[in-house]
């Protein structure tokens, strides 16, 4: 109990001075008057007043009354912060309502608790309970640590975020110096290979001005004697000149003609490339640019093109045959190096060949739902599993037969795949925190060493391709909308968002390395750069564009639709 009721403390006490406490249910009415009466059971100093009412009150007849003088001050001494006040009338509490749950006084007892059916006095439950205060003070030291804990992380945290800038300073520092130092290197190499160009083409103007110095001579000197016979010499040494010269001035006419046709304007510049590749690639490996040496008559010389356009070739609905269970659903297509086509059905287990002109040539019954094909070489074919974690291989003759080779096992289920090098393919996963893996041809399986974003996605969502000339993989994002371009040598990647891009789908590699990719909600097929630019976007006449492959020598390509009816496979032909 708080002692806000002693007039005089324990420390202020004078020899002589009687010791005088105040009662504390009159201290609640503002009103101050001298204790009489300890009661032990409220725990209060009570005037004669105050205290009458525990003859009144049966409920509180059994508490024990003291003489102020009598009461042990030593047992009320303890500082309890006014934890064992009521808060509404600031009495001590005293029972315990198990109707409703609740600590109170003796008023609020009385007035609010008089109808319920179990007031319980708080001395009788504690003598029975122990206590919890251990309890309670273990949680708190759990609650404690804690909060010391989340302190020293939030310190740790504020010290990293400064340590972090510190070496985000330090790391563009150097790649300022680095660069410094990549163009000062690729100046001198470009200077070297200039000087170089520029001393093969002295020797070659020289040997161009020697002779048509000789010409220049040549003629003069005919000049010089045709000039004085015609001027000094008879009719019959002029006839005799003009027929022996006649060849020798043909000759030189057409010689120095053939010069002036010849002549050209000789000029060196060094145009940078739209990405410049920076270190650790040292300069000697690549030129950030390319250094141009050209001869040319009039006008400028046109950069390449990377837009490409489509022209339509040929177009097939996909039709359900006498031996399918459904219509048929392309999930993986792919183009042999004769440029035939794969395909394999996903609804109805089946592996296909077209001819160039999308002319079903063979056909091979599967006994597994197939994913996804790509060509491994002439002959040869890998196809993923959508039941066990397989990738099978199968042999596809020139007679359009299909035959099966070999199988690995595989630790998950690859939804799309590609390949990356003569050895090992690009793989998508299903539901796996890491979108792609690398799958040796012999079936062993590893990562990139990219810092993927911790996404998995499940069947149908994503499809993913490999560029094998800048080392970069290609992800699409169905649900967001976006693709994703990850740069594997430098760990990082572009995002592309765009209003063209809509639910993208099958994704390829096309002309000059841009990325192919289905947006079907937009029934268009997108170009992109590698930086993320849209280069051009083509509208085609389907419905939920699903898949599309590119031809070996990016001169065609193949897109399937994924609809219910109205399935369709279509060939276009490629130009830039």
């Amino acid at each position: 109990m708080a002692e806000s009721g002693s007039k005089i403390e324990e420390d202020d006490e004078v020899p002589g001075r009687v010791k005088e406490h105040l009662c504390q249910p009159c201290l609640s009415k503002d009103k101050q008057t001298v204790a009489d009466k300890f009661c032990s059971t409220c725990n209060e100093f009570q005037c004669n007043d105050c205290s009458n009412v525990h003859n009144v009150l049966a409920i509180l007849k059994n508490h024990k009354l003291v003489g102020v003088k009598e009461a042990d001050v030593a047992s009320i001494s303890f500082e309890t912060k006014a934890l064992d006040l009521c808060d509404e009338h600031q009495r001590s509490l005293e029972f315990f309502c198990e109707d409703e749950k609740k600590l109170c006084c003796s008023k609020c007892a009385i007035v609010n608790h008089r109808k319920c059916h179990s007031v319980v006095e708080i001395e009788k439950i504690a003598e029975k309970i122990t206590s919890p205060i251990s309890t309670l003070g273990e949680k708190l030291k759990e609650a404690k640590e804690a909060a010391e804990s989340v302190a020293r992380q939030i310190c740790s945290s504020k010290d990293q975020l400064a340590q972090d800038i510190k070496e985000i300073q330090v790391k563009i520092r150097q790649m300022r110096d680095e660069v410094m130092n990549m163009f000062v290197d690729l100046e001198d190499s470009v200077n070297k290979r200039a000087e170089i160009m520029q001393k093969e083409t002295l020797r070659y103007l020289t040997k161009k001005q020697t002779q048509n110095e000789k010409h220049l001579a040549d003629v003069t000197k005919c000049l010089e004697t045709i000039e004085n016979i015609f001027k000094n010499g008879t009719p019959v040494q002029k006839y005799i000149a003009e027929r022996k010269m006649e060849s020798k001035v043909n000759a030189l006419c057409r010689n120095i003609k053939e010069e002036c046709q010849r002549l050209e304007n000789v000029n060196i510049s060094f145009q940078f490339d739209d990405t410049i590749k920076l270190p650790p690639l040292p300069v000697n490996e690549y030129v950030p640019g390319q250094l141009q040496f050209k001869f040319h008559h009039q006008g400028e010389v046109n950069s390449v093109n990377m837009m490409m356009k489509l022209t339509p070739v040929s177009a097939i609905i996909l039709k359900k045959s006498e031996n399918d269970t459904d219509l048929p659903l392309y999930t993986g297509i792919d183009f042999l190096p004769d440029g035939r086509l794969v395909a394999v059905d996903n609804t109805n287990k089946k592996c296909l060949v077209y001819n160039d002109k999308l002319e079903k040539e063979g056909s091979y019954q599967l006994s597994y739902i197939p994913l996804s094909v790509v060509v491994v070489s002439e002959e040869e074919i890998a196809i993923t599993q959508g039941v066990g974690y397989n990738i099978e291989f199968l042999h596809v003759s020139k007679c359009n037969e299909i035959t099966p080779r070999r199988t690995y096992k595989v630790n998950t289920i690859y939804y799309c795949i590609c390949l990356k090098d003569d050895r090992h393919f690009v793989v998508g996963t299903c539901g796996k925190p890491r979108p792609v893996r690398i799958v040796s041809l012999t079936g062993e399986e590893s990562d990139f060493g990219v810092n993927f974003p911790n996404k998995s996605y499940p069947v149908d969502t994503s499809d993913s391709t490999y560029i094998k000339s800048s080392d970069k993989v290609v992800i699409t994002d169905k649900v967001e909308h976006t693709v994703y371009i990850y740069d594997i040598k430098t760990d990082t990647r572009v995002v592309v968002k765009d209003d063209q891009i809509q639910e993208p789908c099958g994704v390829a590699v096309g002309p000059s390395d841009t990325i192919l990719v289905c947006s079907s909600k937009t029934k268009t097929v997108v170009q992109i750069s590698q930086r993320g630019q849209i280069l051009s976007s083509y509208k085609i006449d389907m419905d939920y564009l699903y898949k599309l492959c590119v031809s070996r020598d990016k001169s065609f390509f193949v897109v399937t639709s994924n609809c219910v009816e109205n399935s369709k496979m279509q060939k276009f032909k490629i130009s830039t």
